[in-house]
């Protein structure tokens, strides 16, 4: 049985650009159920990049409500807005964002520092855990230099897994991957949904987002389409 998890409605989002006033979204409704694996496709400027940006917390709407598990957005402070991104949400980056100088288990435990009252040694464990489940057992301290590309997006979803988020937010996770590498991520991803992890993911690739459960397509700011 699934529950409501995100609910949005008439997201406004404006940039001012010098005298010109770009609306990135206007007027957006989305509902995600906890479980689901949704891709957010459109060209650039499409609204995709900012839509996810406010949906994780990194960014607010002018206008529009935004509630999560029931709980408005905008009634949260700074304290709590940071605690819900550390706490619910966890992030996988084009670019994979890994600290050159931290090995890939101190990498994957960079959140829980930031986390109230951490038991880092019970952490600790589990951050080897996960690495070891994406077949990172042999390389938990090797730095990032010396892994591959998909070596450093497994350990990019390893960091993002390790607070047991709500929901795992993935921008553009195969755009600095080959195909290979990339059909990989992927099958992870989807082992992951089918644990039951909630998955929002940017893509400008019709056969990475062809692997989500559902498909929100932005044009010019608005949802322009949906596919299931």
């Amino acid at each position: 049985m699934t529950s409501q998890l995100i609910e949005c409605r008439q997201l406004v989002r404006t940039y001012q650009l010098g005298e010109t006033q770009v609306k990135a979204l206007d007027h957006v409704d989305v509902d995600i159920q906890a479980g689901e694996f949704i891709a957010i496709m459109g060209p650039s400027g499409s609204g995709k990049s900012t839509l996810m940006n406010i949906l994780g917390c990194l960014d607010t709407p002018n206008q529009g409500s935004y509630k999560l598990n029931g709980k408005q957005i905008a009634d949260l402070s700074d304290e709590e807005l940071s605690a819900t991104r550390n706490q619910s949400f966890g992030f996988v980056f084009q670019s994979f964002h890994l600290l050159p100088r931290l090995t890939a288990v101190d990498n994957v435990l960079l959140p829980v520092r930031y986390a109230p009252n951490p038991d880092l040694q019970a952490m600790r464990v589990r951050a080897e855990k996960l690495l070891t489940d994406l077949g990172l057992g042999r390389h938990l301290n090797h730095r990032p230099n010396q892994l591959s590309g998909g070596q450093r997006q497994r350990v990019a979803i390893a960091r993002s897994m390790i607070n047991s988020p709500k929901v795992l937010f993935a921008d553009e996770p195969t755009g600095a991957l080959d195909s290979k590498t990339s059909v990989e991520i992927m099958d992870l991803f989807k082992a992951l949904n089918d644990d039951g992890q909630t998955i929002i993911m940017v893509t400008h690739e019709q056969e990475v987002a062809d692997e989500a459960k559902r498909i929100l397509i932005m044009r010019d700011g608005v949802l322009a389409e949906e596919v299931v």
